[in-house]
Protein backbone atom coordinates (compact mmCIF):
# COMPACT_ATOMS: atom_id res chain seq x y z
CA UNK A 1 0.00 0.00 0.00
CA UNK A 2 1.61 3.28 -1.10
CA UNK A 3 -0.49 5.25 0.98
CA UNK A 4 0.79 7.37 3.26
CA UNK A 5 0.15 7.25 6.81
CA UNK A 6 0.50 10.00 9.65
CA UNK A 7 3.71 10.37 12.01
CA UNK A 8 3.39 8.56 14.93
CA UNK A 9 2.57 11.19 17.39
CA UNK A 10 -1.49 10.41 18.18
CA UNK A 11 -2.40 14.07 16.90
CA UNK A 12 -6.40 14.34 16.99
CA UNK A 13 -7.23 11.28 17.50
CA UNK A 14 -8.95 10.81 20.95
CA UNK A 15 -7.61 7.95 23.04
CA UNK A 16 -10.89 5.72 22.17
CA UNK A 17 -9.82 5.86 18.61
CA UNK A 18 -6.48 4.90 19.75
CA UNK A 19 -7.96 1.86 21.68
CA UNK A 20 -10.33 0.87 18.60
CA UNK A 21 -6.90 1.13 16.54
CA UNK A 22 -5.12 -1.21 19.18
CA UNK A 23 -8.05 -3.50 19.54
CA UNK A 24 -8.33 -4.19 15.63
CA UNK A 25 -4.40 -4.65 15.49
CA UNK A 26 -4.15 -7.36 18.01
CA UNK A 27 -7.60 -9.35 16.77
CA UNK A 28 -5.49 -9.24 13.21
CA UNK A 29 -2.10 -10.20 14.47
CA UNK A 30 -3.83 -13.05 16.96
CA UNK A 31 -5.71 -14.15 13.44
CA UNK A 32 -2.55 -14.68 11.47
CA UNK A 33 -0.22 -15.54 14.27
CA UNK A 34 -2.01 -18.49 16.24
CA UNK A 35 -2.17 -21.11 13.40
CA UNK A 36 1.84 -20.86 13.37
CA UNK A 37 1.88 -21.71 17.02
CA UNK A 38 -0.89 -24.23 16.75
CA UNK A 39 1.20 -26.13 14.01
CA UNK A 40 4.74 -25.34 16.31
CA UNK A 41 2.83 -27.02 19.64
CA UNK A 42 2.01 -30.28 17.78
CA UNK A 43 5.14 -30.62 15.81
CA UNK A 44 7.14 -30.24 19.71
CA UNK A 45 4.54 -32.66 20.78
CA UNK A 46 5.54 -35.58 17.93
CA UNK A 47 9.12 -34.61 18.72
CA UNK A 48 8.57 -35.26 22.37
CA UNK A 49 5.79 -37.94 23.10
CA UNK A 50 3.59 -36.08 26.00
CA UNK A 51 3.49 -39.51 27.83
CA UNK A 52 7.42 -39.47 28.45
CA UNK A 53 8.39 -35.73 28.02
CA UNK A 54 10.74 -34.22 30.49
CA UNK A 55 10.81 -31.03 32.24
CA UNK A 56 13.70 -29.26 29.45
CA UNK A 57 14.01 -25.82 29.05
CA UNK A 58 14.11 -25.71 25.38
CA UNK A 59 10.36 -26.87 25.72
CA UNK A 60 7.76 -25.05 27.03
CA UNK A 61 6.17 -27.69 28.69
CA UNK A 62 6.61 -30.06 31.72
CA UNK A 63 5.45 -33.82 32.74
CA UNK A 64 5.23 -36.32 35.24
CA UNK A 65 4.60 -39.89 33.99
CA UNK A 66 1.12 -40.52 33.42
CA UNK A 67 0.35 -37.10 34.75
CA UNK A 68 0.08 -33.91 32.37
CA UNK A 69 0.69 -30.87 33.96
CA UNK A 70 0.95 -28.00 31.50
CA UNK A 71 2.55 -26.16 28.91
CA UNK A 72 3.13 -22.89 27.43
CA UNK A 73 1.33 -20.91 24.11
CA UNK A 74 2.37 -17.98 23.18
CA UNK A 75 1.14 -16.20 19.59
CA UNK A 76 3.86 -12.94 19.46
CA UNK A 77 0.97 -11.15 21.41
CA UNK A 78 1.04 -13.39 24.66
CA UNK A 79 1.36 -16.23 26.33
CA UNK A 80 -1.07 -18.64 28.14
CA UNK A 81 0.02 -21.20 30.47
CA UNK A 82 -2.36 -24.25 29.50
CA UNK A 83 -3.15 -26.63 32.94
CA UNK A 84 -3.86 -30.13 32.20
CA UNK A 85 -4.45 -33.29 34.27
CA UNK A 86 -4.12 -36.62 32.64
CA UNK A 87 -4.98 -35.20 29.47
CA UNK A 88 -8.30 -33.61 30.14
CA UNK A 89 -9.24 -30.34 28.69
CA UNK A 90 -6.05 -30.60 26.25
CA UNK A 91 -7.67 -32.49 23.57
CA UNK A 92 -7.89 -29.87 20.59
CA UNK A 93 -4.13 -29.86 21.12
CA UNK A 94 -2.67 -33.40 21.56
CA UNK A 95 -4.70 -35.54 18.94
CA UNK A 96 -2.07 -35.68 15.92
CA UNK A 97 -3.55 -37.27 12.69
CA UNK A 98 -0.68 -39.46 11.42
CA UNK A 99 2.69 -38.32 11.15
CA UNK A 100 3.88 -34.40 10.15
CA UNK A 101 6.63 -34.35 8.25
CA UNK A 102 6.96 -30.71 8.36
CA UNK A 103 5.18 -27.49 9.12
CA UNK A 104 3.14 -27.19 5.67
CA UNK A 105 1.96 -30.96 5.86
CA UNK A 106 0.94 -30.34 9.53
CA UNK A 107 -1.20 -27.35 7.85
CA UNK A 108 -2.65 -29.60 5.58
CA UNK A 109 -3.50 -32.75 7.35
CA UNK A 110 -4.96 -31.23 10.66
CA UNK A 111 -7.25 -28.89 8.40
CA UNK A 112 -8.13 -32.00 6.23
CA UNK A 113 -8.53 -34.38 8.99
CA UNK A 114 -9.89 -31.70 11.91
CA UNK A 115 -11.33 -29.11 9.96
CA UNK A 116 -9.37 -25.43 9.55
CA UNK A 117 -11.05 -24.27 12.88
CA UNK A 118 -8.60 -26.40 14.65
CA UNK A 119 -5.51 -24.41 13.74
CA UNK A 120 -7.24 -21.59 16.00
CA UNK A 121 -7.51 -23.75 18.85
CA UNK A 122 -5.70 -20.99 20.89
CA UNK A 123 -7.83 -17.74 20.15
CA UNK A 124 -10.66 -17.63 22.73
CA UNK A 125 -7.84 -17.03 25.71
CA UNK A 126 -5.79 -14.97 22.99
CA UNK A 127 -9.00 -13.01 22.54
CA UNK A 128 -9.67 -12.41 26.06
CA UNK A 129 -6.60 -11.52 27.75
CA UNK A 130 -4.56 -10.40 24.56
CA UNK A 131 -7.03 -7.78 23.57
CA UNK A 132 -7.36 -5.76 26.51
CA UNK A 133 -3.60 -5.80 27.56
CA UNK A 134 -2.61 -4.76 23.91
CA UNK A 135 -5.02 -2.17 23.99
CA UNK A 136 -4.07 -0.82 27.40
CA UNK A 137 -0.53 -1.02 26.36
CA UNK A 138 -0.74 0.89 22.96
CA UNK A 139 -3.11 3.84 23.94
CA UNK A 140 -0.90 4.09 27.14
CA UNK A 141 2.27 4.35 25.13
CA UNK A 142 0.41 6.96 22.81
CA UNK A 143 -0.64 9.05 25.69
CA UNK A 144 2.46 8.96 27.09
CA UNK A 145 5.08 9.85 24.47
CA UNK A 146 2.48 12.75 23.46
CA UNK A 147 2.92 14.01 27.37
CA UNK A 148 6.82 13.34 27.97
CA UNK A 149 6.88 15.27 23.84
CA UNK A 150 5.77 18.49 25.27
CA UNK A 151 7.97 18.19 28.16
CA UNK A 152 11.21 16.83 26.95
CA UNK A 153 12.64 18.72 24.08
CA UNK A 154 15.72 18.44 24.42
CA UNK A 155 15.73 14.10 25.46
CA UNK A 156 12.98 13.17 22.53
CA UNK A 157 15.16 10.72 21.13
CA UNK A 158 14.98 8.71 24.47
CA UNK A 159 10.77 9.21 25.01
CA UNK A 160 10.25 6.35 22.96
CA UNK A 161 12.33 4.41 25.72
CA UNK A 162 11.09 5.77 28.52
CA UNK A 163 7.10 5.62 27.33
CA UNK A 164 7.58 2.05 26.02
CA UNK A 165 8.87 0.74 29.25
CA UNK A 166 6.29 2.52 31.37
CA UNK A 167 3.38 1.63 29.42
CA UNK A 168 4.37 -1.71 29.18
CA UNK A 169 5.05 -1.78 32.80
CA UNK A 170 1.41 -0.65 33.64
CA UNK A 171 -0.52 -2.88 31.01
CA UNK A 172 1.81 -5.90 33.11
CA UNK A 173 0.23 -5.14 36.39
CA UNK A 174 -3.32 -4.86 35.21
CA UNK A 175 -3.09 -8.37 33.47
CA UNK A 176 -0.74 -9.92 36.00
CA UNK A 177 -3.73 -11.13 38.76
CA UNK A 178 -6.07 -11.99 35.22
CA UNK A 179 -3.85 -14.22 34.22
CA UNK A 180 -3.13 -15.76 37.43
CA UNK A 181 -6.64 -16.44 38.38
CA UNK A 182 -7.37 -17.83 34.67
CA UNK A 183 -4.60 -20.49 35.36
CA UNK A 184 -6.44 -21.08 38.89
CA UNK A 185 -9.35 -21.70 36.83
CA UNK A 186 -8.11 -24.25 34.41
CA UNK A 187 -6.23 -26.51 37.04
CA UNK A 188 -9.58 -26.48 39.35
CA UNK A 189 -11.74 -27.12 36.47
CA UNK A 190 -14.01 -23.92 37.81
CA UNK A 191 -16.55 -22.70 35.89
CA UNK A 192 -16.65 -18.39 35.55
CA UNK A 193 -19.53 -18.70 38.08
CA UNK A 194 -17.00 -19.37 40.59
CA UNK A 195 -14.58 -16.86 39.91
CA UNK A 196 -15.25 -14.71 43.04
CA UNK A 197 -14.49 -17.69 45.21
CA UNK A 198 -11.22 -18.19 43.20
CA UNK A 199 -9.99 -14.69 44.21
CA UNK A 200 -11.50 -15.03 47.73
CA UNK A 201 -9.23 -18.20 48.45
CA UNK A 202 -6.23 -16.95 46.66
CA UNK A 203 -6.60 -14.17 48.92
CA UNK A 204 -7.22 -15.44 52.32
CA UNK A 205 -4.60 -18.00 51.79
CA UNK A 206 -1.82 -16.05 50.39
CA UNK A 207 -2.85 -12.28 50.71
CA UNK A 208 -3.10 -9.55 48.10
CA UNK A 209 0.14 -9.18 46.58
CA UNK A 210 -0.37 -13.21 45.69
CA UNK A 211 -2.13 -12.08 42.78
CA UNK A 212 1.01 -10.71 40.92
CA UNK A 213 2.91 -13.60 41.88
CA UNK A 214 5.22 -14.29 38.59
CA UNK A 215 4.65 -10.23 37.73
CA UNK A 216 8.61 -10.07 38.68
CA UNK A 217 9.91 -12.47 35.89
CA UNK A 218 7.21 -10.54 33.44
CA UNK A 219 8.40 -7.44 34.12
CA UNK A 220 11.94 -8.51 33.35
CA UNK A 221 11.30 -9.70 29.71
CA UNK A 222 8.79 -7.45 28.56
CA UNK A 223 9.59 -4.09 30.19
CA UNK A 224 12.94 -3.99 28.02
CA UNK A 225 11.36 -5.58 25.45
CA UNK A 226 9.27 -2.67 25.06
CA UNK A 227 11.30 0.14 25.54
CA UNK A 228 14.06 -1.76 22.91
CA UNK A 229 11.20 -2.28 20.65
CA UNK A 230 9.69 1.67 20.46
CA UNK A 231 13.40 3.21 20.60
CA UNK A 232 14.43 0.91 17.45
CA UNK A 233 11.15 1.23 15.87
CA UNK A 234 10.97 5.45 15.68
CA UNK A 235 14.69 5.37 14.57
CA UNK A 236 14.18 2.33 11.82
CA UNK A 237 10.62 4.50 10.35
CA UNK A 238 12.76 7.57 10.26
CA UNK A 239 15.87 6.11 8.76
CA UNK A 240 13.51 4.55 5.91
CA UNK A 241 11.20 7.44 5.70
CA UNK A 242 14.02 9.61 4.62
CA UNK A 243 15.79 6.80 2.27
CA UNK A 244 12.43 6.85 0.44
CA UNK A 245 11.94 10.54 0.40
CA UNK A 246 8.61 10.24 2.17
CA UNK A 247 7.01 12.85 4.99
CA UNK A 248 5.52 10.38 6.49
CA UNK A 249 5.48 6.39 6.99
CA UNK A 250 3.37 4.18 4.57
CA UNK A 251 1.78 1.24 5.35
CA UNK A 252 5.09 -0.92 4.38
CA UNK A 253 6.98 1.06 6.42
CA UNK A 254 5.81 0.83 9.01
CA UNK A 255 5.39 -3.05 8.50
CA UNK A 256 9.01 -2.90 8.13
CA UNK A 257 10.00 -1.38 10.78
CA UNK A 258 7.98 -3.31 13.18
CA UNK A 259 9.35 -6.57 12.03
CA UNK A 260 13.04 -5.52 12.44
CA UNK A 261 12.67 -3.60 15.58
CA UNK A 262 10.57 -6.91 17.15
CA UNK A 263 13.27 -9.28 16.02
CA UNK A 264 16.34 -6.95 17.62
CA UNK A 265 13.77 -6.44 20.99
CA UNK A 266 13.38 -10.68 21.05
CA UNK A 267 17.20 -11.31 20.56
CA UNK A 268 18.94 -8.90 23.10
CA UNK A 269 15.54 -10.51 25.70
CA UNK A 270 15.87 -13.56 24.86
CA UNK A 271 17.32 -15.02 28.70
CA UNK A 272 14.23 -13.44 29.93
CA UNK A 273 12.34 -15.12 27.94
CA UNK A 274 13.95 -18.41 28.39
CA UNK A 275 13.75 -17.61 32.38
CA UNK A 276 10.21 -16.36 32.05
CA UNK A 277 8.62 -19.66 30.35
CA UNK A 278 10.28 -21.47 33.53
CA UNK A 279 8.49 -19.83 35.92
CA UNK A 280 5.68 -19.93 34.20
CA UNK A 281 5.77 -23.92 34.17
CA UNK A 282 6.35 -24.24 38.20
CA UNK A 283 3.39 -22.04 38.47
CA UNK A 284 1.52 -23.94 36.76
CA UNK A 285 3.26 -27.43 38.32
CA UNK A 286 2.02 -25.50 41.76
CA UNK A 287 -1.59 -25.20 40.99
CA UNK A 288 -1.61 -28.82 40.09
CA UNK A 289 0.26 -30.04 42.60
CA UNK A 290 0.41 -27.29 45.30
CA UNK A 291 1.74 -29.38 48.16
CA UNK A 292 4.94 -31.36 46.33
CA UNK A 293 5.27 -27.93 44.75
CA UNK A 294 8.72 -26.27 45.05
CA UNK A 295 9.66 -22.60 46.40
CA UNK A 296 9.95 -20.80 43.07
CA UNK A 297 13.71 -19.78 43.13
CA UNK A 298 14.50 -15.69 42.38
CA UNK A 299 15.15 -14.75 38.48
CA UNK A 300 18.74 -14.45 39.65
CA UNK A 301 19.22 -18.04 41.05
CA UNK A 302 17.22 -19.16 37.95
CA UNK A 303 19.08 -17.83 35.21
CA UNK A 304 22.21 -18.57 37.16
CA UNK A 305 21.22 -22.73 37.22
CA UNK A 306 20.19 -22.81 33.61
CA UNK A 307 23.58 -21.37 32.49
CA UNK A 308 25.07 -24.43 34.70
CA UNK A 309 23.36 -27.13 33.36
CA UNK A 310 23.27 -25.86 29.95
CA UNK A 311 26.11 -22.93 29.64
CA UNK A 312 25.31 -19.63 27.84
CA UNK A 313 23.47 -21.40 24.98
CA UNK A 314 20.76 -22.28 27.71
CA UNK A 315 19.73 -19.03 28.29
CA UNK A 316 18.94 -18.60 24.22
CA UNK A 317 17.38 -21.85 24.19
CA UNK A 318 14.30 -21.37 21.73
CA UNK A 319 16.32 -18.54 19.47
CA UNK A 320 14.63 -19.34 16.32
CA UNK A 321 11.05 -20.05 17.20
CA UNK A 322 11.01 -16.95 19.28
CA UNK A 323 11.71 -14.73 16.02
CA UNK A 324 9.59 -16.71 13.79
CA UNK A 325 6.79 -15.43 16.19
CA UNK A 326 7.47 -12.05 17.24
CA UNK A 327 8.70 -10.45 13.94
CA UNK A 328 5.91 -11.20 12.23
CA UNK A 329 3.04 -10.28 15.07
CA UNK A 330 5.20 -7.12 15.94
CA UNK A 331 5.06 -6.20 11.90
CA UNK A 332 1.30 -6.78 11.56
CA UNK A 333 0.46 -5.45 15.10
CA UNK A 334 2.13 -2.01 14.65
CA UNK A 335 1.05 -1.91 10.94
CA UNK A 336 -2.54 -2.52 11.73
CA UNK A 337 -2.53 0.35 14.40
CA UNK A 338 -0.69 2.84 12.63
CA UNK A 339 -3.01 2.51 9.80
CA UNK A 340 -6.38 2.60 12.40
CA UNK A 341 -4.88 5.84 13.74
CA UNK A 342 -4.12 7.36 10.28
CA UNK A 343 -7.84 6.32 9.41
CA UNK A 344 -9.26 8.45 12.54
CA UNK A 345 -7.04 11.51 11.98
CA UNK A 346 -8.38 11.67 8.38
CA UNK A 347 -11.88 10.60 9.59
CA UNK A 348 -11.38 13.70 12.02
CA UNK A 349 -10.58 16.12 9.61
CA UNK A 350 -13.04 15.32 7.28
CA UNK A 351 -15.62 15.92 9.97
CA UNK A 352 -14.00 18.96 10.61
CA UNK A 353 -14.01 21.00 7.49
CA UNK A 354 -17.72 19.80 7.42
CA UNK A 355 -18.27 21.90 10.49
CA UNK A 356 -16.82 25.24 9.42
Amino acid sequence: MAEKMSPSPGGAITPLQQMLASGTGAILTSLFVTPLDVVKIRLQAQRTPFSKALAVQSVPWGAQPATWKCFLYCNGLMDHLYVCQNGNGCTAWYKAPGHFTGTLDAFVKITRYEGIRSLWSGLPPTLVMAVPATVIYFTTYDQLRDYLHARMGSWSHYIPLLAGALARLGAVTVISPLELIRTKMQSQQLSYRELRVCIQSAVAQDGWLSLWRGWGPTVLRDVPFSALYWFNYELVRTWLCRQAWLDGATFMVSFTSGAISGTVAAVLTLPFDVVKTQRQIELGDSEVHPVTASKPSSTWLLMQRIRAESGTRGLFAGFLPRVIKVAPACAIMISTYEFGKSFFQKLNQEQQLRGL
